[in-house]
């Protein structure tokens, strides 16, 4: 590259055509200077109108296998939960680096077998949420080193009505692997290593509850997701929460809801240390039914301030996580550290999860002596 010039644009294969693809990642991708799109996979019969429909002239193909690993220097897969690990670890292992949508994976040996995929193809996995890239959570990050030694974090995410697709896949654990703590939680967890940086937890109880799953009222209508019944089929949580605690001594409350009995879709980020405590209020993600401008304050003394936060539209952290991908291709120490990451935050959420079922498995009744 000669000196002065801008590098080539990123040549992207879009791995999946669902709503995170066409909702998110294509429109974006299509505007921003630094990348172009040169192929796309999806085997759905409509997928070369859909593709066409965003303005996307590219080789269409069905499977990833058929996918040239010489057609794109990424892929950015957006596929179903399930998919996940065998669709990303197929295209590393043929040398093609992947980023990959939150869940990375749903189980400590997909995380495992990403890893292995990684290293045979010698290609990079990058990964994690985009709420790391919000402007109010970089105003929380740089607010946390002022807090001394930090000793609590409150994390929630809490959704009025935000059930994703009910019944469809989202809500089918087969399918996606859990509800609201893969989908939410997931995201709180990564905020939360942005924040204190890589995490490991000692101990870990939680619950899960299903009261609004099921419910058509409860729906993502924001979402564009199809009206259901009241019966409609789900056997995922909406709603978990957690009590953990780090090797360090840091104890963490998660509660992640799709759906609850709040007026507003809010996230709330408080973190407790020894000279003070940060609070973030605000709202993750899209839902239009959301808090009216985040707020960051800082509480030491007693006394109560509230700190800048920079405007930026909604769902502006997605484009800035774009800016950043070029530069993370390019640094051969990124490979392996999204796997890393994965592997602690999966193993927090099947943590979890087997602490609500035994929290829940009947207690046998003790045989009466004779």
């Amino acid at each position: 590259m000669a000196h002065g010039t801008a590098p080539a644009p990123v040549r992207v294969a879009m791995v999946g055509l669902g709503w995170a693809a066409t909702s998110i990642w294509l429109p974006r991708l299509c505007r921003h200077p630094g990348y172009t799109i040169s192929a796309v996979v999806d085997p759905s019969p409509g997928a070369a109108a859909t593709a066409t429909g965003h303005g996307v002239d590219a080789p269409l193909y069905p499977h990833v296998d058929e996918l040239p690993a010489e057609a794109a220097d990424l892929a950015v897969v957006a596929v179903p939960n399930h998919l996940h690990a065998s669709v990303a670890g197929r295209l590393l292992s043929r040398g093609v680096p992947v980023f990959l949508e939150k869940p990375v994976c749903l189980s400590g040996e997909e995380a495992r077998q990403l890893a292995a995929a990684e290293r045979q193809g010698g290609a990079v996995l990058l990964a994690g949420s985009a709420a790391r890239q919000r402007a109010d959570v970089t105003v929380l990050r740089e607010t946390v080193e002022k807090l001394g030694r930090v000793r609590h974090v409150d994390l929630e995410w809490v959704r009025a009505r935000g059930v994703p697709d009910a019944g469809g896949w989202f809500t089918s654990t087969s399918l996606a692997g859990g509800g609201a703590l893969l989908d939410l939680g997931w995201h709180l967890l990564d905020t939360l290593a942005s924040l204190l940086g890589p995490v490991h937890f000692g101990q870990i109880v939680g619950t899960v509850s299903d009261d609004f799953v099921r419910h058509g009222t409860a729906g993502a209508s924001w979402r564009g997701d199809r009206p259901v019944a009241r019966a409609a089929v789900g056997d995922v949580e909406d709603t978990a929460r957690a009590f953990l605690t780090t090797d360090d001594g840091v104890s963490v409350a998660l509660r992640a809801s799709w759906a609850s009995h709040s007026a507003t879709d809010a996230t709330r980020i408080r973190v407790d240390g020894s000279a003070g405590s940060a609070l973030l209020e605000c709202t993750f993600g899209f839902s239009p039914n959301r808090v009216a401008r985040p707020g960051v304050t800082l509480t030491t003394d007693g006394i109560t301030t509230d700190l800048p936060v920079p405007p930026e539209a909604v769902g502006a952290e997605y484009t800035r996580q774009l800016d950043v991908l070029p530069g993370l291709l390019r640094d051969p120490d990124q490979r392996g550290r999204a796997v890393e990451e994965a592997a602690r935050t999966i193993d927090a959420v099947e943590r979890i999860y087997r602490s609500a079922r035994a929290a829940q498995a009947p207690v046998p009744t003790p045989e009466r002596q004779p």
